[in-house]
């Protein structure tokens, strides 16, 4: 028979906030969906299981059958899907990452989400900030586009090409100056992206890893909160429990002065503080690309206030 789910999901942002002495409740009930989700996503063909039932009335894996393939009690895992990993190994959880077939990103947010009290950094009430010396670095990177982006997905410094080329953000308030807020809630990032929706999906699973990472940090759950009661493309995405890192990758852009761009882009983490990251765009040499970012690094300062600094805006 058909196993009902561990429990009911809670919409984010419900009132359950971290930070109100909840965190462990909430990766409690971060850990069930989590594992229920990613169960879900297989069929027993996929891990060549046979399927002798006709009408599944869950989605993917029975319990039974991914206890079978972790090699773990029906019980023991039935316990850790409802959420209690007190006292997991790591063994254990390598031989369920293996069964469910986790990308190395995903293994480490099930670790996160099943072991906190190893994990959890205690949230830090003091903003972020940007070592002055890596501020000047980023203002020596002429013509190419840089900033740093933090926890949350904040933007905490930036050089003038990124300025030109994603928007002036010093315009907005500090608040503001994050990938999430501006993904979902303005407008103008929506024409900018041409491929919006993986962008967006992009900002969500990052903020699922920043989530079990800090399940008490107050300030990400009210972020969490406020797009989930205002985007119904971040609660949509919010609710498939997708994580994933992503370092490198090409970005393609409808920028409001010089048409159509090609951005590939790295991301590094800062070796003295891995929440912080610098992400540097470039394009292909002689390409197109290439020569539009030229054209506005030589229109410099004119060419925020031309445009970039509202990027849907002609």
């Amino acid at each position: 028979m058909d196993e009902q789910p561990a429990f009911e999901p809670r919409p984010p942002g419900d009132g359950s906030a971290p930070g109100d002495g909840t965190g462990q409740a909430l990766a409690r009930a971060e850990l069930s969906e989590f594992l229920r989700t990613r169960r879900a996503r297989l069929k027993p063909e996929d891990v060549g299981l046979p399927d002798f039932g006709r009408h599944r009335r869950v989605p993917g894996l029975r319990r039974e059958e991914l206890a079978q393939l972790a090699g773990v009690s029906v019980a023991y895992y039935t316990r850790l899907e409802q959420g209690n990993g007190r006292n997991v190994s790591a063994e254990v959880l390598d031989a369920i990452a293996r069964a469910l077939r986790l990308t190395d990103a995903e293994q480490a947010h099930l670790t996160h989400l099943a072991k906190p009290k190893q994990h959890r950094k205690k949230p830090s009430a003091r903003q972020q900030r940007v070592r002055g010396t890596l501020c000047g670095l980023l203002d020596t990177m002429e013509g190419v586009p840089a900033y740093v982006i933090g926890r949350r997905s904040e933007v905490l410094a930036w050089n003038r090409m990124a300025a030109a080329v994603f928007g002036d953000w010093s315009e907005l308030p500090p608040q503001e100056r994050n990938w999430a807020r501006m993904v979902f809630l303005m407008p103008e990032y929506r024409e900018l992206f041409v491929e919006w929706d993986q962008k967006a999906t992009d900002i969500v699973s990052y903020l699922r890893m920043d989530a079990g990472c800090h399940p008490d940090d107050p300030r990400l759950s009210a972020l969490v909160g406020e797009l989930s009661v205002k985007s119904q493309e971040f609660r949509r995405l919010w609710a498939t429990h997708d994580v994933k890192e992503k370092s490198h990758g090409v970005k393609r852009l409808h920028h409001p002065l010089v048409g159509e761009l090609s951005l590939s882009f790295e991301t590094f983490a800062l070796p003295d503080d891995a929440e912080q990251s610098v992400v540097v765009y470039h394009a292909e040499a002689g390409s197109a690309s290439a020569q539009a970012l030229r054209l506005l690094a030589s229109w410099g300062t004119d060419a925020t206030r031309a445009g970039a600094s509202v990027p849907g805006k002609q």
